[in-house]
């Protein structure tokens, strides 16, 4: 009898040894991506109402928004880690891990897995953003470096503007402009200055011609001599030269600073999912069963 006992035990004992436990549970995985998700949810949904809770315009204690968008942002931190932990640590303890780097795998590839499931749900909202962004500032950076002659398709291509609908009503304004400066009415002179503008910003002999012509335009409608008129003419180039300069610098000055903007928030992104990668880690190995000797 003491025999036959012994040698099924025996045999027990090599049934169990021989079955050996898959080291990669992606069930228990799954349960700690659902459980991470909700969690993150749920205290989501719990801080945007705390935040309109804060929202008095009536009494004008509204925070202001680098305030708020810095607790917004500390919040988020905090439900994305409590999130997190509780997902590794769902997926560690189901799957019945007993080796502490089985656990922490566990607990990253919950991590991996709901970062996969977020960017999926968010790609056609911040995808638009950021390409907008970027080919924004493409735009205002490539008419930056450029000259005016250039800058001007350019900025009619951006704002979609078609050039031959231009030129047409410039044309359907100037069908009955007199060529003599002399003959011309205030509105007509306005005009046919307007008509020549683009080609002095372009310079060149075509430049040349332009001036000469508005130069022209100008003495005889004020009735003042070439030389006077030249002198307002060039004022008026060196003003307009001017304020073509201010603007690219502000325009310049802005790009950097968005450009400065995105690379910051991107930092504290990394920063933060290495936080939550940590979070996944810890739940998951905090999990980790002993083994029964």
């Amino acid at each position: 009898m003491a025999t036959n006992t012994t040698a099924g035990f025996a045999a027990a004992d090599e049934r169990l040894v021989g079955k050996t436990a898959t080291r990669l549970s992606w069930g228990a995985i799954f349960a700690g991506v659902v459980i991470a998700i909700a969690v993150q949810v749920v205290l989501g949904i719990l801080g945007a109402g705390i935040g309109l809770t804060m929202v008095d315009p009536v009494k004008g204690t509204t925070p202001g928004a680098a305030g708020f968008g810095i607790g917004a942002g500390i919040y988020w931190l905090i439900t994305t880690v409590l999130a997190l932990g509780a997902g590794g640590y769902a997926a560690a303890r189901v799957a019945g891990v007993h080796e502490r780097f089985d656990a922490l795998v566990h607990g990253l590839v919950v991590w991996g897995v709901t970062l996969i499931v977020t960017l999926y749900l968010l790609t056609s909202a911040v995808g638009g953003i950021i390409g907008g962004a970027f080919r924004t500032v493409g735009a205002v950076a490539g008419a930056a470096g450029t000259t005016v002659g250039a800058a001007v398709p350019q900025a009619a291509a951006i704002a979609g503007v078609d050039k031959g609908d231009v030129r047409e009503q410039a044309a359907a304004y100037l069908s009955d402009t007199p060529n003599d400066p002399a003959s011309m009415t205030p509105e007509q002179a306005q005009k046919e200055i307007a008509k020549e503008l683009p080609a002095l910003a372009a310079g060149g002999a075509e430049g040349q011609q332009a001036e000469a012509r508005i130069v022209e335009i100008v003495a005889a409608q004020r009735k003042i001599s070439r030389p006077e008129a030249q002198a307002q003419v060039t004022r008026a180039k060196r003003q307009f030269v001017q304020t073509k300069n201010e603007a690219v610098s502000t325009a310049k000055s802005a790009t950097d600073q968005a450009a400065g903007a995105a690379a910051g928030t991107s930092f504290v992104l990394v920063v933060a999912l290495l936080i939550g990668a940590a979070a996944a880690g810890f739940g998951a190995t905090a999990a980790t069963r002993r083994r029964l000797r």
